[in-house]
């Protein structure tokens, strides 16, 4: 998600068809071009080859990456936080591919190479998204959720709509709708709001392009691909339009949340929290309630990772550690 203030705080079956994304299709793409940094300011950086699949919902193009085909198992759905999208999951995939775990991760409407979707942009029409997505893929489950972040809300409705289909969830660093309870952290969701209206009006009028090659365009620290794709995103004018549009729709999708309910107690869940340099105050608390309440609920701090780069390389194999235990005890 986007590096502004703290984003802790902030974080009918449709039928369809697949096309490989390097097809043609309906989808205009972007045809704006970002400009390198790093001491190449004026090099124009064009939006990077799709890797994955391009899938037809409701008319819309969404990308989604499929990993670890021919593994057994649930399939673990990743949910990007505020800002992300499907590159943030590539260290998370990569390692769940190693160890014969599929995944799917995707861009949310209107986010890095999704088509725009209908607004409001909150949890409901995310996961009506989500449901149809997985129909037209030919997911049927059942599903291991993981969310990063805002992701938090959107599991809570996704888990509630899809009880049977859900075995685990595991929370990364992911708020909760309860956060909204706590004077202190509504009014950082409300600051963060009017902090990303402003970054979806500077990348619209190219701010962001000198500095994607830089340590902003990708504060996760991805490689490969994944780290091309997350830069060209931060500088993307309708990437940051549409991402600002789902933090506006905050408030609103955390009371979707909480009408839906907690999770079902039964169900595993585990909460992953960075640990770098962070006080164990009044959002850890809310944070961890969900494993709390869970029969099989366990929390699991992460030394020296920032809400960010506990998606990096480095620290991802604590995410996909637990994403293997609810795994293991959903089975049970």
């Amino acid at each position: 998600m986007r590096t502004m203030p703290p984003p802790l705080l902030l974080s009918s079956p449709a039928g369809g068809s697949t096309r490989e994304a390097g097809e043609g299709g309906s989808r205009g793409r972007e045809a704006a071009l970002v400009w390198g940094g790093a001491g190449d300011y004026m090099r124009p950086m064009k939006e990077p080859a799709i890797r994955g699949e391009m899938i037809e919902v409701g008319g819309r193009a969404t990308h989604a990456i499929r990993a670890g085909a021919g593994g057994s198992g649930p399939l673990t759905v990743l949910e990007a936080g505020a800002f992300g999208f499907s590159a943030d999951w590539a260290a998370v995939q990569a390692k769940l591919a190693a160890r014969g775990i599929p995944s799917l991760a995707y861009d949310r409407a209107g986010l890095g190479f999704s088509e725009p979707g209908p607004a409001p942009r909150d949890s409901a029409a995310i996961v009506g998204d989500l449901e149809r997505l997985l129909a037209a893929a030919g997911e049927a489950g059942p599903f291991v959720l993981c969310g990063h972040s805002m992701a938090g809300l959107h599991l809570r409705l996704f888990a509630a709509r899809n009880a049977a289909r859900v075995t685990g969830v595991v929370l990364v660093d992911a708020t909760t709708p309860e956060a909204m309870d706590s004077a202190l952290l509504s009014s950082l969701v409300g600051h963060f709001g009017i902090a990303t209206r402003a970054a979806a009006l500077a990348a619209r009028a190219g701010v962001f392009g000198p500095l994607a090659n830089t340590s902003w365009g990708d504060k996760i620290g991805l490689e490969g691909a994944a780290t091309e794709e997350k830069r060209w995103a931060f500088a993307s004018a309708r990437h940051n339009h549409w991402a600002a549009q789902e933090v506006a729709a905050w408030r609103r999708s955390a009371e979707e949340a909480r009408e839906a309910g907690p999770f079902d107690p039964a169900l595993p869940v585990s909460v992953v929290l960075a640990d770098a340099g962070r006080e164990r105050g009044v959002m850890e608390a809310i944070q961890t309630v969900p494993a709390l309440a869970s029969h099989a609920g366990r929390i699991e701090r992460v030394a020296g990772a920032t809400h960010a780069t506990i998606l990096s390389d480095h620290y991802a194999g604590a995410v996909v550690a637990e994403i293997e235990r609810v795994r293991t005890a959903g089975s049970g």
